[in-house]
């Protein structure tokens, strides 16, 4: 009797193990892979993001250098999050690439090597989002405009201090202006080296609006240009008489309204005349 009881809990838990599978294949089949996982760096504020949400496992991020070992952040080990701030970890012009590993919360033994996926690869130097500049617009007396570009600030640090673009990309960042009379479509393109930029032959009386963004010429296609800034338009002069005219438009048509005034004084006049020759002989007849 005790014989077959041992051996129907034997079939029972092999049933059991063959339906729900082992504890570890349980395990494996609850840690998913990440996905989407990418870079996302904004004036050298460097993030990487992936997905989804764990439910009852956690990720771990290995970053490394090409040719170099590979690295962990302590605050992206076994973490429920889905980012993973390495700004202060790259080097600027170095080339990364990263591994999100997916692994239980209690760090088990049980998988050879965790599933993970791993990222493209990134230089902060060349991929980084360069973002809109902020510029002041100054029209002198002598109708030269010009333009003071402020260097964004960026997300790295340097002697307690904050760096902005131009004390990274040093020489090699210029900056593109457009600039097109207010209200017209056509726009025209300046580069310059410094972050100032002066405009002496424009027309005197329009209004002229000017966007600038930061631009890296060592980088490749579209990366070369950041985001442009808002555009912002200069004042537009208003013409005295004399500016607008000139002198001999307006004085040949004071010389038309004095010849006017003249012919008016002068009819009026003969007609004061006639009216009084009328009236003297109107009354040498009733005489």
């Amino acid at each position: 009797m005790e014989s077959k009881t041992v051996m129907f809990s034997a079939l029972f838990l092999v049933c059991l193990t063959l339906v729900n599978g082992s504890p570890a294949s349980v395990e494996v089949g609850k840690l998913t892979k990440a996905t989407n996982v990418s870079w996302s760096s904004y004036n050298f504020k460097t993030i990487l993001t992936w997905g989804p949400k764990p439910v009852n496992y956690t990720y771990t991020v290995e970053f490394s250098r090409v040719g170099r070992d590979k690295e962990r952040n302590p605050h992206c080990i076994r973490s429920s999050e889905t980012e993973c701030d390495l700004t202060n970890e790259l080097e600027l012009k170095g080339v990364y690439s990263a591994e999100v590993l997916s692994e239980s919360p209690l760090g088990s033994s049980d998988y050879v090597e965790p599933p993970y996926t791993r990222s493209n690869k990134f230089c902060p130097y060349d991929d980084t989002i360069i973002g809109r500049p902020e510029f002041k617009l100054k029209v002198n007396v002598n109708n030269k405009t010009v333009l003071i570009i402020q260097d964004p600030i960026t997300a790295l640090h340097k002697d307690g201090r904050s760096l902005n673009i131009r004390d990274i990309f040093k020489k090699n960042l210029k900056y593109k202006i457009a600039y097109n009379k207010a209200g017209s479509t056509g726009k025209k393109m300046l580069t310059v080296n410094e972050s100032k930029a002066e405009f002496n032959n424009l027309d005197e009386d329009q209004s002229y609006c000017f966007s600038v963004a930061a631009y890296i010429p060592s980088r490749k296609g579209d990366k070369r240009v950041g985001e442009w800034s808002l555009p912002k338009c200069s004042p537009q002069k208003h013409k005295n008489l004399i500016e607008e005219y000139g002198l001999a438009v307006i004085g040949g048509a004071a010389l038309i309204i004095l010849a006017f005034v003249i012919a008016v004084i002068v009819l009026i006049v003969v007609c004061c005349k006639r009216a009084r020759r009328q009236t003297l002989m109107a009354k040498e007849t009733e005489v």
